[in-house]
């Protein structure tokens, strides 16, 4: 039996319902050892043979045998597994990747091999020194002559050194020196014991062969043996069968970048433009929310809550009975159970109370028990108010006593605390007190227990209308906020909130909302660019596919899956994707850096906080829209004909 058969095959294109027979029932018998010369004019069926041969075109009648194994019956897999180490092709048009140097044009089917790194490099230069290109392998095949790029074409199809080598019109781009050389290289293959098989239409090429088969309209018409074929060697057909990895895919898809990086600089700066919008507006909202959060905070404790009755959710109808705004036991153990709650404060406050001292009358807007919202860090003259004392905020102080405020501290004034007595009559609670100390934040205040004991001398019950607590971890303020806000009950069959926050901790947690709501909405609007940098990806990807088709034929001619392409454009993406993301990151810190020097120097601020889950957040959709933004034209790719891809021009 011989190694390659060919029984009744038969091949036609249609041109819509028109079918066009191509090659009319061929048999031929071809053996390891033979060189074969495939004679005959143009359009006579020569290449669309070949094609079948080398398992390019599975779609035919009749069989191929290949040691005893038909190709017409194999799988997709099969196939490439039979391109990749059973046939090796040499082209006309020589077919060599222009990014790829001499040796990497080689290298390439050598990935499909068993062979570990170190070997392949040995053997791809083994093959270039065997076909006289020892000199040009770090050359780009844009440097080499026409008789080069063959010899190059030669040494690859020899790379896994397959059992048959077919070349379709090897010498047809070359002058007569090259033809010379190109034929006497085939000879020494099939020297070696491969069948070789040209396609040719000069009868001087052919002439060089063992063996001329005529082809003519389809059919053969002549088989002739002009010299003895050479010893066959033993079939090779067992060994081991591998394929491109994703390492090598990601390998050759960084080639072709850095051979196209002029374009995919701009590529790659333009989606960055849309990812550093997105980073950008991300960090200046946390920088601008803690900005305010800091000015805000200076001024009161932020592990300190104010909470109030909401008086809304009230059932009592009373509209001078103020214990529906009393803070009772009951509320004082509930807030107890609260996670991270370390400290409970009774509280009062008073409208528009009034102080005295000699002759000046002053009143102050805003008047509340000593309580941890107060900051003691903030008292700039004596210290925090004890019993029967009373510290004054410095805008009050300075009402007393404009230049000389701080001399206050010592010295003593009457308030007056307007209240209610135990028959809601009106009344005036009056108590002298001594100014403990002056603070610059907060309010004036005194303590609890000091207004308390003044109020019981006027019949009045003080009882707390607000509590503080104070949390164990400024990080631990919003849980307890959201969980005071959880608080509901039922109100004329409507779920209302017990409790109200308020202070500047209730500013702050309204503010905060708001920002980010609006950051938000500018991070939303900059994320639009995405759409755009997506399309733009699409459109490069799809021009690459194009650009690349004959690349994508020969990877495909010497074994290359459809999943092994689609890789390669997946990682192609990849790349864009993430070099957009980390040139987004390095543009938004340094414009991060510029806007935070200006600010500082303005007025001691840092507006812009882009933390790192902000650049890996802006690294992360940079590199899944470049992914999704892959999945047509790689898909695409992955589906192109090889044979039909070998024609492009």
């Amino acid at each position: 039996m011989s190694f390659l058969e060919l029984k009744n095959v038969q091949k036609s294109f249609f041109l819509g319902k028109k079918k066009f027979p191509v090659l009319k029932g061929i048999d031929l018998s071809l053996d390891r050892g033979e060189f074969v010369s495939i004679l005959g004019e143009s359009g006579g069926g020569k290449t669309t043979l070949l094609n079948t041969i080398g398992g390019l075109d599975s779609q035919f009648e009749g069989d191929i045998l290949v040691d005893g194994k038909s190709l017409k019956k194999g799988s997709d897999k099969a196939l490439d597994n039979y391109r990749s180490h059973t046939v090796g092709f040499v082209f006309q048009s020589f077919h060599l990747i222009s990014h790829l140097t001499v040796l990497e044009n080689v290298l390439v089917p050598l990935e499909m091999s068993t062979l570990n790194r170190h070997d392949r490099i040995k053997r791809a230069k083994s093959l270039l020194e065997k076909v006289g290109l020892t000199e040009h392998i770090d050359k780009h095949p844009n440097q080499l002559s026409g008789g080069q790029k063959q010899r190059v074409a030669i040494a690859r199809a020899l790379a896994n050194d397959p059992d048959i080598i077919i070349a379709d019109e090897p010498t047809g781009a070359l002058d007569a020196q090259n033809t010379e050389e190109v034929l006497r290289i085939l000879n020494e293959i099939a020297e070696e014991g491969k069948l070789v098989i040209a396609v040719t239409h000069s009868q001087t090429v052919a002439d060089y062969g063992t063996r001329i088969v005529h082809l003519a309209n389809g059919v053969i018409d002549s088989d002739t043996n002009i010299r003895n074929h050479y010893p066959a060697r033993p079939s090779r057909r067992d060994r081991k069968i591998t394929h491109l990895n994703f390492g090598d895919t990601f390998r050759l898809a960084w080639e072709h970048m850095l051979y196209t990086k002029g374009r995919n600089i701009l590529i790659i700066l333009g989606a960055a433009i849309g990812i550093f919008s997105v980073i950008f507006m991300l960090g200046l909202g946390s920088g601008i929310t803690g900005y305010i959060n800091k000015q805000m905070s200076d001024q009161v404790n932020p592990n300190a809550i104010q909470v109030t009755k909401n008086a809304a959710s009230s059932q009592v109808n009373s509209s001078t009975d103020t214990s529906d705004i009393t803070m009772t036991n009951s509320d004082m153990k509930r807030f107890a159970k609260i996670d991270h709650v370390k400290k409970i404060e009774k509280a009062y406050f008073a409208q528009a109370p009034k102080i005295t001292m000699g002759k000046k009358n002053i009143s102050v807007p805003y008047f509340q028990t000593w309580n941890a919202t107060e900051k003691s860090g903030d008292i700039v003259a004596g210290h925090k108010p004890g019993k029967n004392e009373i510290i004054l905020l410095k805008s009050d102080a300075t009402r007393l006593n404009k230049k000389h405020y701080k001399d206050l501290v010592g010295k003593t004034i009457t308030i007056y605390v307007p209240s209610q007595d135990s028959n809601k009559q009106p009344v005036n609670v009056k108590k002298k007190l001594k100014i403990s100390g002056i603070i610059k934040s907060g309010s004036t205040a005194i303590t609890f227990d000091t207004l308390k004991s003044a109020s019981a001398k006027y019949n009045v019950s003080i009882k707390p209308n607000f509590v503080t607590l104070t949390a164990d971890s400024t990080l631990n303020v919003k849980k307890i906020q959201d969980k005071i806000k959880s608080f509901k009950h039922t109100v004329k069959g409507k779920q209302v909130a017990v409790y109200t926050i308020t202070g500047v901790g209730a500013i702050i947690d309204s503010l905060n909302t708001y920002l980010k709501l609006a950051f938000d909405v500018l991070a939303a609007i900059a994320s639009i660019s995405l759409i755009v940098s997506a399309i733009m990806i699409i459109v490069v990807l799809y021009i690459s596919v194009s650009e690349r088709t004959q690349e994508i034929g020969i990877l495909r001619a010497i074994g290359a899956r459809k999943k092994d392409i689609r890789n390669m454009f997946i990682s192609e993406s990849f790349l864009i994707g993430l070099s957009s993301g980390v040139f987004a990151v390095i543009i938004a810190y340094l414009v991060e850096w510029a806007a935070n020097s200006a600010a500082q120097n303005a007025f001691k601020a840092t507006i812009v906080a882009i933390s790192p889950g902000n650049a890996i957040f802006g690294i992360v959709v940079s590199i899944l829209i470049s992914l999704v933004a892959a999945l047509a034209p790689s898909r695409r790719a992955a589906k192109l004909d090889p044979r039909d891809s070998l024609t492009d021009e």
